[in-house]
């Protein structure tokens, strides 16, 4: 771990007079340490809370693209493919998200359809565009897109916001219980899905907010 000082008691004392560029703060206790520049593939880790707050690694950008990329052709095709398809006495019917979510709104439930679609497919679809359009340029050595960062700051506000993977959870446990009244079969939308659980996990992990900061913060000529 890099050497920090946390910014309580004694040690307040000690970063008083550090000027803001060069500190850096933990996103789950606000815990305050001089900033230090960690080498790749090495970790900084919140002395307090034990979370990480850098995690740089080599050539992580270009992963975390294609990652995004990968979301987002796998959202776009799993909204419009069938999502799960259910068998009662010989008659059979099939629905996709965008089924669903008109069914909800002829229903009366016109703020759950829109709940649906927004939680499901319009956040996770906005924070990966909103990615791309910060890494892009940093990733091929260009200067950073106009206001990247307000773009990479909306980008982690919406993050507790995407549940696409929720979702998934969600339907697999409600499956279970009716499993025993009907036939259900998995359309390709659910496995799509559950794809981009995986993805996203793995992005999340690869992607370094301090690492991202720090670019914005020192563009490239």
């Amino acid at each position: 771990m890099g050497d920090g000082l946390l910014m309580d008691g004694p040690s307040e004392k000690v970063l008083v007079d550090v000027a803001p560029e060069n500190l850096m703060a933990c996103s789950e206790c606000d815990a305050l340490y001089q900033a230090v520049a960690p080498e790749p593939e090495t970790l900084i880790v919140c002395e307090r809370c034990h979370h990480v707050i850098a995690r740089p690694r080599r050539k992580a950008g270009m992963t975390v693209i294609s990652l995004a990329f990968a979301t987002l052709v796998l959202v776009v095709a799993a909204t419009f493919l069938p999502f799960l398809s259910i068998s009662v006495a010989g008659v059979e019917n099939s629905a996709s998200l965008i089924d669903t979510a008109l069914a909800f709104s002829e229903g009366g439930l016109a703020f759950l359809a829109l709940a649906t679609v927004a939680l499901i497919i319009l956040i996770p679809t906005l924070r990966m565009l909103l990615i791309l359009y910060v890494l892009v340029p940093i990733v091929f050595d260009r200067p950073p897109a106009r206001r990247a960062k307000s773009a990479f700051r909306m980008s982690i506000a919406l993050k507790p916001w995407s549940m696409a993977e929720i979702f998934v959870i969600g339907c697999a446990v409600a499956l279970v219980k009716i499993v025993d009244l009907a036939d259900v079969a998995f359309g390709p939308a659910f496995w799509m899905f559950s794809a981009l659980v995986i993805i996203v996990t793995l992005q999340e992990r690869l992607l370094c907010s301090w690492s991202v900061w720090n670019a914005l913060e020192q563009p490239q000529s």
